[in-house]
């Protein structure tokens, strides 16, 4: 064997256990945090960087909407923090929409891993935290400084030092400050502990830089993906989908073009960003435009740095795929993740068998807050959740869609268990709804009913984000459309899809998320 295959297999064995420094450090995030929706869903990601800030290797617990953003903004942070400023004990943070993963509610923590005294690599993640003050997790407000706290890029740790004043500031401005602090300090955790894999990997691996590493996995991986795209018809489709929007109808146009060395997708025609905050900052685009791209295209090439860069989508400056500052995009999530159902459509036409029926698709996650008396407290408390469920996946080919499933977010569904220790509300029911799938050649998954109340004499607010309640998912190739989510109380008061909605002690909220699509003729 010569010694340039000795090389690509060392290079290959390194490869898979970058991959499980970064499995380790999506572990202790998800062991340390506070917040349910990362204790017991992973709404998270984590990733090693290289020092030109491009992403090497990613956990593969994770959404799509977190790691790909977080693709992009480690170049932000470059920005601010050039390499030759950063020393060893440092870790920096943002929740800027625009240079993290799109919205307030997701904490970005980046820091340079050392080895030996010399700067390797960085190591970055994020998570979803429940609150961070202003009107609440939800699409009420008018713009981003209603949806609260806001921090721009800083340095929360400086070489070992909190940064206190940042701590303080981050707990007055959250209705749970146990919580937001508690996962402030499990991002930072999570990237100690993947710079101390890290170093153990090179000194077993005797490196001094992950340069030749980086070069490697990145042009093996953009390879890869280019070897698929050289064996795609070149050619350009288009593709509608209307959905529900906030107060009106919003229909997204998706125009995707294979060339011989590039897939690109243009929302040209998309509308413009909107008052209310369903709008979605170009990251976010970005982050599930290419992981539909990949899932048609590349779906076995690692995500790296490498295997996104064959992808191209642009939108509108100012359209409700690229907003613009200061747009409320609080529930980015509604649109965003509708993408990938987009991208399916236009590749519908030449590639067929590789893409399914549209699905539920957004999260329907129920995102609830009030006051309650939790054992033994003998004064209000103040609780904020969001309990992730989702609908039935469209259709795939030759296979059935999934049942209840978060496509293409993949986060796990909150345990009824955990949601009523969190809070006071009790669910009376939570089943498949059946036949809700649209019916085809295979058949699309079905939503869920749930019947939720509470333990309290109080009432609860609902800060609803839900969609494909007036436009169901469609079926494709014959295949009929899935059954439309519903809002509404047992006793028969319809629910707005969208905005706050208060519920009294004696209500029982029902939802029944949506069926996905039919594929083929029944």
């Amino acid at each position: 064997m010569s010694a340039h295959s000795h090389k690509e297999i060392d290079f290959q064995i390194m490869w898979n256990r970058l991959i499980a420094v970064v499995g380790e450090q999506a572990q202790v995030l998800i062991r340390t945090a506070f917040s349910p929706i990362v204790r017991e869903c992973e709404d998270i990601s984590a990733g090693i960087f290289d020092l030109k800030g491009r992403m090497i290797a990613q956990a593969v617990t994770g959404t799509p909407g977190h790691v790909n953003s977080m693709a992009e903004s480690v170049g932000h942070f470059l920005r601010h923090f050039p390499v030759s400023t950063m020393k060893e004990g440092d870790a920096y943070i943002t929740n800027d929409p625009w240079m993290g993963t799109g919205h307030l509610n997701d904490f970005v923590i980046t820091t340079p891993a050392f080895h030996k005294g010399r700067l390797v690599g960085l190591f970055s993640c994020t998570s979803h935290l429940m609150d961070i003050g202003g009107l609440g997790n939800g699409p009420e407000a008018t713009d981003v400084f209603m949806e609260g706290l806001s921090i721009p890029m800083l340095k929360l740790i400086d070489q070992g030092q909190v940064n206190e004043t940042l701590m303080a500031m981050i707990r007055a401005n959250t209705r749970l400050p146990v919580d937001t602090e508690g996962d402030t300090y499990s991002l930072a955790a999570c990237n100690d502990v993947g710079v101390r894999a890290l170093c153990d990997m090179m000194d077993e691996f005797h490196l001094d830089s992950l340069e030749p590493l980086a070069d490697f996995i990145i042009e093996r991986s953009r390879q890869a993906v280019l070897d698929k795209i050289a064996a795609l018809p070149e050619g350009t489709w288009s593709h509608e989908m209307t959905i529900d929007g906030y107060n009106a109808p919003l229909t997204l146009k998706a125009k995707l073009t294979v060339g011989e060395s590039r897939v690109s997708v243009s929302y040209d025609g998309s509308p413009p960003a909107v008052g209310r905050g369903i709008n979605v900052p170009m990251a976010y685009t970005r982050a599930y435009t290419v992981f539909g791209l990949a899932c048609a295209i590349s779906p076995d090439v690692p995500n790296n740095a490498g295997s996104l860069a064959p992808y191209h989508v642009e939108a509108p400056e100012g359209s409700v795929l690229n907003a613009q500052r200061p747009a409320p995009v609080s529930s980015r999530h509604v649109i965003g993740q509708m993408l990938p159902d987009m991208v399916f459509g236009c590749l519908r036409t030449p590639l067929p068998d590789r893409v399914p029926a549209e699905g539920t698709s957004c999260l329907w996650n129920i995102a609830v807050r009030g006051q309650w008396f939790p054992k033994g407290a003998t004064t209000p408390q103040t609780y904020a959740l969001a309990i992730t469920t989702n609908g039935g996946t469209g259709a795939r080919p030759g296979l059935n869609g999934l049942s209840a499933t978060a496509f293409p977010s993949g986060v796990h569904g909150t345990p009824i268990e955990i949601a009523e220790i969190q809070c006071p509300l009790i669910f009376w029911e939570k089943e498949l709804r059946e036949n809700s799938g649209g019916l085809g050649q295979t058949k699309g998954g079905d939503g869920q009913i749930m019947k939720i109340g509470t333990t309290q004499k109080q009432p609860f607010e609902l800060l609803a984000a839900f969609d494909r309640v007036d436009h169901p998912a469609r079926g494709a190739q014959g295949g009929q459309d899935g059954a439309a989510g519903r809002v509404e109380t047992a006793s028969g008061r319809k629910l707005a899809g969208k905005g706050l909605q208060v519920l009294e002690a004696d209500d029982v909220l029902v939802l029944m998320t949506p069926g996905g699509g039919g594929l083929g003729a029944p």
